[in-house]
C-alpha cells in the first residue's frame, strides 16, 4: 500500500535503520544522504519516509511531503557549501529510476554540463 514500508526497498530499509547510509541531514518527514554510485563531486539522495513508488505519486497522494523534499534538498545542498546544484527525479524505469521509492538527486560540487544528465 502506498505510504506504508515496504519489506523489499531499500530506502524504506534506510529510513528505518535497517540499512546504513551516510546521512547528512534528517528532516521531520525526510532523510538526506550520500549517493553510493556517485555521478558528482556531491551526490545526494533526498527520500520521505514513507514510501511512493515515484515522485509523481508522492506528489499526488502527499503534495505537501513533496514540497518537503524541494525544501530539504535546498537545504542538505546548502549544508554540503553548493551554491548551485541540479536536483533530479527520475520517474519510471525508462527514465532510469531503479529504486522505486520517491526521492530527488541532488547534484553539485563542479560544473554540470547543460542539457540532461
Amino acid at each position: 500500500m502506498a505510504g506504508e514500508p515496504q519489506a523489499d526497498c531499500v530506502f524504506c530499509k534506510i529510513v528505518s535503520g535497517d540499512i546504513p547510509a551516510t546521512v547528512v541531514r534528517r528532516g521531520g518527514r525526510t532523510l538526506a544522504f550520500r549517493d553510493i554510485n556517485p555521478q558528482a563531486p556531491t551526490h545526494l539522495l533526498v527520500i520521505p519516509h514513507v514510501h511512493h513508488a515515484n515522485a509523481a505519486e508522492l506528489a499526488a497522494a502527499e503534495p505537501e511531503i513533496a514540497a518537503e523534499l524541494l525544501v530539504e534538498a535546498g537545504e542538505a545542498a546548502k549544508g554540503e557549501g553548493l551554491e548551485s546544484y541540479r536536483l533530479i527525479f527520475n520517474t519510471g524505469a525508462d527514465s532510469g529510476q531503479t529504486v522505486f521509492h520517491a526521492h530527488v538527486h541532488v547534484l553539485g560540487g563542479r560544473k554540470l554540463a547543460e542539457g540532461l544528465v
